[in-house]
């Protein structure tokens, strides 16, 4: 984010255009983030699609190529690097190996720049090393594969993305929107990420992780769901909330609703609850001027020791610090 001394400038996201990519995946970073703007109508992001290759068509997995005028020395200018699925890895997919030309093209890239990757664009970043004793994720079905390929990495199968730092990688197709998602809220809040996630109609944090889409054996009809507790909690999130609370909202044994609870949303009810009350502190902080200590109790940390020690875990800032960054946010959609 620019200060008043310095010329305002976009954060540029290159997004890597390889052969065989998925025309859909290679479209969620310029839909997410050629969005926002700040308050005098700028856009906080430029992004530009860039080839490995000279500027040219790119084959897609579709029946249609997608036409891309940058070159690999495009990279050199990004601030940020998405590398979309691509169904023709080749060395890199079966060997974990890149080929002299993907190599070439990533050495353009400069040190600090954050690295991102959809889905099974992860192989194209672990076979250059930005991996290596990194947590990471992709696409459930492909997470065997990956940790076998790469057993440096700490491979989640679990989550819908991965946020370590300058290198952060997502699931499958869908989670590239979670991610990009979640980019735009560490880089400009709740507030504008969920102004962006209405306009692309879609929800601004998913619950769970890719538990609940893996396909498994069921013993028995799936008809009860836990809908109408998660409903109730979030209608409640200033109170208390005891697990065999939300239990009894859908008559369930606590141990029934644990287990039902994990197969619709992919985590814990602790940890979901969790999930709540961080989100709904986020939008406190970012949206009034309550003090900490009844946006604490507003959220159902009851404390604001206890909601300093949950930011830190989930966000790594303090309230007074995220509130800092965030509280004047300047996106706006067009």
């Amino acid at each position: 984010m620019a200060t008043s001394e310095e010329p305002f400038r976009p954060h540029r996201v290159a997004v890597l255009a390889m052969d065989g990519l998925l025309p859909f995946e290679l479209g969620i970073p310029h839909r997410i983030f050629g969005r926002p703007r700040d308050r005098l109508g700028r856009r906080l992001y430029e992004v530009v699609t860039c080839s490995i290759r000279p500027p040219g068509p790119v084959r897609t997995d579709s029946d249609f190529d997608v036409m891309v005028t940058n070159g690999p020395e495009t990279l050199a200018t990004a601030d940020t690097v998405i590398v979309p699925a691509s169904y023709e890895f080749g060395p890199v997919y079966e060997d974990g190996v890149l080929t002299p030309e993907l190599a070439a093209a990533l050495a353009h890239i400069r040190p600090g720049t954050r690295l991102a990757s959809i889905c099974t664009g992860v192989y194209v970043l672990a076979a250059a090393g930005y991996l290596d004793g990194r947590p990471a994720t992709t696409h459930w079905a492909d997470a065997e594969r990956l940790q076998r390929l790469f057993p440096q990495i700490a491979v989640d199968p679990n989550v819908l993305y991965v946020d370590d730092g300058d290198v952060l990688t997502s699931a499958g197709v869908a989670a590239g929107i979670d991610l990009c998602l979640h980019m735009l809220r560490r880089d400009h809040g709740s507030a504008v990420a969920n102004a962006v996630a209405r306009r692309t109609v879609v929800p601004p944090h998913r619950e769970g992780g890719q538990a609940q889409y893996i396909r498994r054996p069921v013993p028995e009809p799936q008809l009860a769901t836990t809908t109408t507790a998660r409903a109730w909690a979030l209608g409640r999130l200033h109170e208390p909330i005891q697990l065999r609370d939300m239990a009894e909202q859908e008559s369930m044994s606590v141990r029934t609703f644990t287990r039902r609870f994990r197969e619709e949303v992919g985590i814990s009810p602790g940890q979901w609850l969790t999930q709540q009350r961080v989100e709904h502190a986020r939008h406190l902080l970012e949206s009034t001027d309550l003090s900490v200590d009844q946006i604490a109790r507003d959220a159902g940390f009851g404390t604001a020791q206890s909601m300093r020690q949950h930011l830190q875990a989930a966000l790594g800032v303090t309230p007074t610090s995220y509130r800092r960054t965030f509280r004047t946010g300047s996106g706006i959609t067009g």
